[in-house]
């Protein structure tokens, strides 16, 4: 997919970037965040550029399915199923986003509190 110069999730698909990669296929790339908040804490990400979850439309519907069957099947290898995980998608300023590339978080391997944030 079409992918943006500055954008640090953009360089870690391209392998510009180094990363701890745990998933790949055609339209979506995995790897293991540099700063975890958990035992398990990967990052599930589109290789087109997309900015925020709300900048999807209609025609990326199945591409966010794949992104949640790719996040289940890793939490399966993680070993993270049975106990029980989280993912995370933030937006915005307020939401927490600090990159600028759809991402979904996949947080396992310690208890979660809520509310979040």
């Amino acid at each position: 997919g079409e992918q943006m110069q500055d954008c640090i999730f953009c360089k870690i698909i391209n392998g510009e970037i180094p990363s701890n990669q745990v998933y790949s296929d055609d339209e979506l790339y995995a790897f293991r965040d540099v700063n975890p908040q958990a035992p398990v804490h990967i990052l599930v990400v589109p290789r087109k550029h997309v900015e925020r979850i709300v900048d999807f439309a209609e025609p990326d519907a199945a591409l966010i399915g794949r992104m949640i069957l790719a996040a289940n099947k890793i939490a399966e290898s993680e070993g993270s199923v049975e106990k029980g995980f989280r993912y995370v998608l933030n937006c915005n300023e307020y939401g927490g986003q600090m990159v600028f590339h759809v991402h979904l978080h996949l947080l396992g391997g310690r208890r979660m509190a809520w509310p979040p944030g």
